[in-house]
């Protein structure tokens, strides 16, 4: 996938200094102040100066646009690209990367296979870290780049590198030590394999952690991902034996992170209790739900909201997406921090997509109403479902027969699956779909849209408020 060289505007807040000073949609901005920036980190350092002056290239035409604004003010434009330069691209070859175990013919963005430190902090991508230099290094402590994520896998050397399939793989972890002692915010994840990974090797590596990385905020042990396109046949899928074990491990090393650390720090997937057929941990043993995001802690959050403990979601559900397919225009924040150690909130991750057909309808009776979800999913909604006593309700696990393999989680259901289960689902019953699995422009993994399925859909938020207050409404 191609990025543009230099930041590209796709849009113009009316009465901003920007479009005070006559930038347009499709201008190139080929410097800042005479300095041409790499990726949206620098642009935002650069443009958040007071009276800036932007080299502007339009339609072939050099030209120098200068802009009055106040320091901290929000030049008020969006562009195209969160990385100018070009995307670091990942030389690893995992036999379980899931970018590799995609069909054909789907859209370029999804194919691309980073290992960007820059995407990792912007979005949380998770790096290895085999592309990592000294500069980069310099550039994340005197920038204050935190928190980044990294994939540890194994902390063994020979493992480590037969894992990534790339020599530098277990010598690549000196630069997480170097992180860790700057002082960089670090949360770790381990991808487990089975017979690969898993079992002493998984046991070694959490003790690897304790001894060399105690520094890490957080670790997550999350289960390889298998697609029915997957060609390696190392890879497969756990046991119950095994995934029970795997939560054994992490549960037995949470208890020594605790006493010796004060933290649990590493944490289990929400995937590997159902796996195990095991109740989910209670809400505070997850500290916080520091891993939220992958995958982490989200049965109970979900619970926590559906039953109305929490006023507001807990961390943000931008799925699969976030990881592959960064959403794009990029929008400046309300305030670039003054301080680089504050660049945390700078996170530009992805927003809840909101559908024409989304509707917040009012006439009774009710309508029966099926809530939509993976497989994964059905698990963790339906007892919910269950304790509201409502007998209108029903949830509608959809088995992804699209990628296949154990792809159950939500944010994978694609439009071509959604098709199939709702066309032997009643007409005029209301569906609600959760929107994880649909990207900013509204399209599901497959390229269709929900405009596309053979009912009509209301879009919700992938959290528990959202799906309550859907379902109170009536229709």
């Amino acid at each position: 996938m191609s990025v543009p060289s230099s930041p590209v505007v796709v849009s113009v807040v009316p009465g901003s200094p920007g479009a005070a000073a006559g930038l347009v949609t499709g201008d190139e901005i080929t410097a800042v102040d005479g300095v041409r920036p790499r990726d949206i980190i620098e642009w935002q350092v650069a443009t958040d100066a007071a009276d800036v002056e932007l080299d502007v290239v339009r339609g072939g035409i050099e030209l120098t646009v200068e802009v009055a604004k106040r320091e901290g003010e929000p030049l008020g434009v969006e562009i195209q690209s969160a990385v100018f330069d070009r995307v670091r691209t990942c030389d690893n070859h995992c036999e379980f990367c899931f970018i590799y175990q995609l069909p054909k013919g789907m859209r370029r963005s999804l194919y691309l296979k980073d290992d960007d430190y820059r995407l990792s902090f912007l979005y949380g991508n998770f790096t290895t870290l085999t592309r990592f230099t000294e500069s980069d290094l310099e550039r994340v402590i005197t920038e204050r780049l935190s928190p980044l994520h990294v994939s540890i896998h194994a902390t063994d050397h020979e493992t480590r590198n037969r894992m990534l399939k790339n020599n530098r793989g277990g010598m690549s972890l000196r630069w997480l030590r170097a992180l860790l002692d700057h002082g960089i915010e670090v949360r770790g994840q381990i991808v487990v394999c089975p017979g690969v990974n898993d079992g002493d090797v998984l046991d070694d590596t959490l003790c690897g952690v304790l001894d060399r990385f105690p520094e890490l905020s957080s670790v997550a042990v999350v289960p390889l991902g298998l697609s029915r396109y997957n060609t390696e046949p190392a890879m497969r899928l756990h046991t119950v034996a095994e995934a029970v074990r795997v939560v054994e491990l992490v549960e037995r090393w949470q208890a020594e992170y605790l006493r010796l650390l004060g933290h649990r720090m590493v944490f289990a997937a929400d995937e590997y209790y159902l796996m195990a057929a095991r109740p989910f941990p209670s809400a505070d043993t997850y500290e916080g739900f520091p891993m939220h995001e992958d995958g982490i802690g989200m049965a109970r959050t979900f619970e926590l909201e559906f039953e109305g403990h929490t006023e507001s979601p807990t961390g943000v559900r931008s799925g699969f997406f976030a990881a592959v397919d960064a959403p794009t225009p990029v929008a400046m924040p309300t305030r670039l921090p003054s301080n680089p150690a504050q660049y945390t909130g700078l996170r530009t991750r992805g927003v809840s997509h909101t559908h024409p057909n989304e509707r917040l309808a009012s006439a009774t009776p009710r309508r029966a109403i099926g809530v939509l979800t993976g497989e994964f999913g059905a698990k963790v909604i339906a007892p919910l479902i269950d304790r509201l006593g409502r007998d209108d309700i029903r949830v509608i696990p959809v088995v992804n027969e699209f990628f296949g393999g154990n792809t159950g989680v939500t944010g994978l259901m694609t439009g071509d699956d959604l098709a199939r289960v709702l066309a032997d689902q009643p007409a005029g019953d209301r569906y609600l779909l959760p929107d994880v699995c649909l990207s900013d422009d509204g399209r599901f993994l497959d390229g269709s849209t929900v405009d596309q399925l053979p009912r009509l859909v209301e879009v919700v938020g992938t959290d528990g408020i959202a799906l309550r207050r859907a379902l109170e409404q009536a229709a």
